[in-house]
């Protein structure tokens, strides 16, 4: 089976409108940036995206809520995004914040294809409004469920042709459990590479996860928010 794709714009050529994407990345890091802006050219709406964060309003995410591509946002960290922030306020955007743990692991649960867990995260606020509630040893539980998606779209630092992935630092805390949820897994690398060139030892995800991997180009690497501190 081929996995190898030319580029992003072949790569997500079957996402429809109305899908349910995963995009991995940390912040800014590890973000598919390619692939994102594959989307917004090829035009597709009415998407679920689930996500860290929500991008900038210049970059990442954010170039698909400029152009209202998206129809909700699942995710725990907003706060860097002036469109985001006008959109929910005036209720053109759906939004789901979740706990950036419970996301992490309703994510990893997929992956591991278990439906539900429980969690004390959220506990007493509005995020246990509806969801179901279990004491556990004196100690108050929410049901929460995986999350589905119809494609996991992740960047990672190097791939193989079979698909097996190395991702880098903090890439990592979404981007490996992302990878084994979608139904469909897209991969972009920064580097693509002959099977055999890595070694197994670092492999962070496993090729059996991926469908479509392919080399991408011209990398920005923002950072979100750059502080310094005067010596």
């Amino acid at each position: 089976m081929n996995k190898v794709y030319i580029n992003a714009d072949e790569a997500i050529a079957d996402i429809l409108d109305g899908a349910t994407i995963m995009l991995g990345g940390f912040g800014l890091n590890g973000i598919p940036e390619n692939s994102i802006t594959a989307m917004v050219k090829k035009g597709i709406t009415q998407l679920t995206c689930i996500s860290n964060n929500a991008g900038v309003d210049d970059f990442g995410l954010g170039l698909l809520l400029k152009t209202k591509q998206i129809k909700k946002m699942i995710s725990s960290y907003v706060g860097e995004n002036a469109e985001f922030e006008r959109q929910l306020l005036s209720g053109e955007l759906e939004v789901d914040l979740v706990p950036q743990g419970t996301l992490a692991t309703r994510i990893a649960m997929r992956g591991m294809g278990i439906p539900a867990f429980f969690t004390p995260a959220g506990y007493g606020t509005e995020i246990a409004i509806g969801k179901e509630i279990r004491e556990f040893d004196g100690k108050h539980y929410l049901m929460e469920h995986a999350l589905k998606a119809d494609f996991a779209i992740v960047k990672a630092w190097k791939g193989d042709r079979l698909g097996n992935l190395i991702f880098r630092k903090s890439t990592r805390s979404f981007s490996t459990s992302m990878a084994k949820a979608g139904d469909i897994t897209i991969a972009e690398v920064e580097e693509l590479v002959e099977p055999g060139q890595i070694d197994p030892d670092q492999v962070d995800v496993a090729g059996v996860y991926v469908h479509r991997i392919f080399q991408g180009t011209n990398y920005e690497k923002r950072i979100e928010k750059r502080t310094v501190r005067l010596v």
